[in-house]
Formats: C-alpha cells, structure tokens, sequence
C-alpha cells in the first residue's frame, strides 16, 4: 500500500506539472506574442509603405533646393542686398507750388486786385554731408554680406541635421535586421532548450525564459518601429514633403576616415565657419557705424530754388535758397557713444562666437576619434569574441555541460554588442557631419 500511494503521488505531481506547463505554452508561445507584435520587416499599419533605398548625397540636394528653412534665408539676404542702395541714395526732391493773394483767401483772386500777387513754382532738395550717404550704405552692405553668410550657415545647419537623422535611421533599420536575426536564432536555442526539457534535462524555468527573452526581444522592434517613424516624419519635414509619401530607405554606414588632425580643423574652422565669418562681418559694421556717428557732427544742406509769375505786370522773380541743418550736438554725442559701445559688444560676441566653434571643433574631433577607435574594438574583438563565446556555451549546453543562464549571457552579449556597434558607428558618423558643418570641409 505505501508503494502504491508513494506511486499515486508522483503520477499526480507529473501530471499538475504537464499541465501547467501546457497552459504556459499555450499562453505565452512566441507564435502568439508574435502576432501581437510588428517584425522587423512587416509594415506597421496606418504609416506611410517603405520607399527605395536613397543615398544620402540624393536627399542633400534635395533639402538644398526644396528646404523652407534655406530659402527663407536666401530670399532674407535678396531683401537686405537692395537696402544699400536705397539708404545711400539722396533724400527725396520736394516741388511746391505757391500762390501768393492780396485782398481775397479765393485762390487765384490776387490777380485783379494787387499789383503784388503772383503763383510760384519751387524745388528742394536736401543735401547730406559728403561722406555720409557712402558710410550709409556701406553699413547696410556688411549687414547684406552678414545675411549672405548666413544662408550658408542655414543651408548647413540643415544638412547636419539631415545627416544625424539620417544616421539615426539606418542605426534603427540595421538593427531591426540584427533583432529580427538574433530572434530567430532565440528561437533555435528554444527549441533545443524545449527538447531538453521534454527529455528530463531541463526544466520548466529554462522554457519560460526562453519565452521571456524572445518577448523583450518583439518589444524592442516596436519601439524601433515607433522611434523610425518619428525619424521618418523629421527627414520629410527637412526634405519639405508631405507626410504621407513614402518613408526613405537607407543604405547601411560605413566608417569615413578623418584625413585632418586636430590643428588643421581649428585653423579652418576659423576661417571657413559662417557662423563665425557673420559675426566678423557684424564686427565691420559696427566699425562703420561709428565712422558714420563722427560724421553726422558734420550739418548737411538744403538748396531751393523758386520761379514765381505776377501775370506779367512785372518781370518774374527767381529766389535761390542754401540753407544749413545744424546738428545737435547733444543727441550726437549720445549716438557716437552706443556707437562705440555697439562695436566692442560686436568684438566681444566675435571672440564668444569664435571660442565656441573651436571648441566644438574639438569636441567633436576627439569624440570621432575615440568612436574610430571604439569600432575597431568591437569589429575586430568584441562582437567575435562574444559569437565565439555563444557557439562555446551552445555547444556546451547540447552536451550537458553549461548551464541555461551562462547560454542566455552568451545570447545577450552578442544582441547588445551588435546593436552597440550599430549606435556608435551612428554616432561617429553624426559627429563627422557636425564637424563637417563647423569647418566646411568634407569627409
């Protein structure tokens, strides 16, 4: 009887566990989260179909003829081109015409009652200092020329921003590939694992994190599915499309090589950036600002000249006036001294603006630097070592002789270090683009 209970006992507890493990297979299997979840390739429903694949340099010129951003600042700098001209020229000519009446307010009326009325035909013109109206419109041409730089320093801005949404997207897209991969070889090792545990060598913890991992594995797609649209919908704002057009494909990076040390990227960030080149453009303004102030202690002049007509009772008078405007030299002393004022903030800022970039230059540099070095670590020894690694512990626990969670380590060691690769050849990349926006020059 003792035997048969003990006997009894044991059927029951293999038969609660069968079950439980049905229910969980049944609950959890990766067939049912899977159609539950987008996959790496599938189409996410309501966004727009993927289009070809489209090299970077395509949607360059496409931002540069269609982007909102630079054709505001082109046609900014078109405006401010015209302006020289039109502070440089004289003040506009006055012509009057003057009745004079004697005995009457009736226009016209003078004439039949006074020897002394007359109508009289005049023209004015006000005259400023000489020198003025040159100092005039070379102020407004640094201003124009600080424009033009300008559109260069948007057109730039843009395409940095073109290029790091880029690089973000082929990132997401490569490792979606990687994901989709690293999830069907999961699904190996959960078969194996399965068939262990159907044999009486595994148990049912091994299943269940198997299941687990493959889950967290859907999720991360559909986050990269959520994060890629978003990117998406910045390229065609850049690119000035529609939202609805088809989504931009990307072709995989490669690592650029930087041919440039440090030394040579400061020195030609100095003389290449437009940030900079505006601000020194803003410097030459104001010293033609202050130029003009000195001037404007300098009066300017007025000539009239009249023709008045008395019906030919007596000859016509001709009345030729030169007047004088006598500045106030108060109120010039006040704008020579914002004048004065206005050009050191304007060096000042030159010198702000000039540290800034060079320091940005460096950043960057060093960061791209280190990122090349950080490749070639996970190229040439972290993502084989970590394969070899996987292999090693697959194999081992086919034989019985590695345990489930140094596999499962071996398995994440290889999806983190691959997708890692991917991010920071996407950052090394964006960092050469900023640093191509800052000098000019191209990698």
């Amino acid at each position: 009887m003792k035997v048969l209970r003990a006997f009894a006992r044991l059927f029951i507890a293999r038969w609660n566990h069968c079950v439980c493990l049905s229910i969980v297979a049944l609950t959890m299997t990766p067939a049912s989260v899977s159609q539950q979840q987008p996959a790496a390739g599938q189409e996410i429903p309501g966004m727009p179909p993927a289009g070809p694949v489209l090299m970077l340099q395509e949607l360059i010129r496409e931002a540069e003829q269609n982007n909102p951003e630079i054709a505001a600042a082109q046609q900014g700098y078109e405006a401010a081109r015209h302006v020289p001209k039109e502070v440089s020229a004289l003040p506009d000519t006055q012509v009057s015409v003057q009745q004079f009446a004697v005995g009457s307010p009736r226009p016209f009326a003078g004439y039949t009652n006074s020897d002394f009325a007359y109508i009289g035909f005049g023209i004015s013109q006000d005259i400023p200092y000489p020198g003025k109206r040159g100092l005039r419109g070379q102020v407004a041409g640094r201003e124009a020329e600080a424009r033009q730089i300008q559109v260069e320093s948007a057109r730039r801005a843009v395409i940095a921003k073109l290029k790091a949404t880029y690089f973000r997207l082929s990132y997401l897209q490569q490792t979606l590939s990687i994901l989709e991969k690293n999830d069907q070889l999961l699904r190996d090792v959960q078969q194996i694992v399965e068939s262990r545990y159907r044999v009486g060598q595994g148990n049912q913890q091994e299943v269940l994190k198997a299941q687990l991992q493959h889950t967290k594995i859907l999720q991360e797609i559909t986050m990269h599915h959520r994060e890629v649209g978003q990117l998406e919908a910045v390229l065609k704002q850049l690119l000035n499309r529609r939202q609805d057009t088809l989504d931009i494909q990307t072709e995989p990076l490669a690592v650029r090589a930087m041919p440039y040390n440090a030394s040579d990227l400061l020195k030609v960030v100095t003389e290449q950036n437009p940030d900079i080149q505006s601000q020194q453009q803003m410097v030459r303004k104001a010293d033609s600002q202050v130029e003009l102030a000195h001037k404007e202690f300098r009066p300017d002049f007025n000539v009239q000249y009249m023709y008045e007509n008395n019906d030919r009772k007596f000859r016509d008078y001709y009345v030729a006036t030169f007047g004088i405007n006598l500045p106030n030299r108060g109120r010039r002393k006040a704008a020579l001294a914002e004048a004065e004022a206005s050009r050191v903030q304007a060096s000042k800022q030159l010198d702000a603006e000039l540290q800034k970039r060079l320091a940005e230059v460096q950043d960057q540099f060093v960061f791209a630097q280190t990122s090349a070095e950080q490749l070639k670590i996970y190229k040439e020894g972290l993502i084989p070592q970590s394969e070899a690694a996987f292999r090693s512990a697959l194999a081992a626990y086919q034989a019985n002789r590695q345990d489930f969670e140094t596999l499962l380590s071996s398995f994440l060691d290889v999806l983190s270090l691959q997708t890692e690769y991917q991010r920071e050849l996407a950052d090394h990349e964006s960092s050469l683009a900023q640093l191509e926006a800052l000098t000019g020059v191209t990698f």
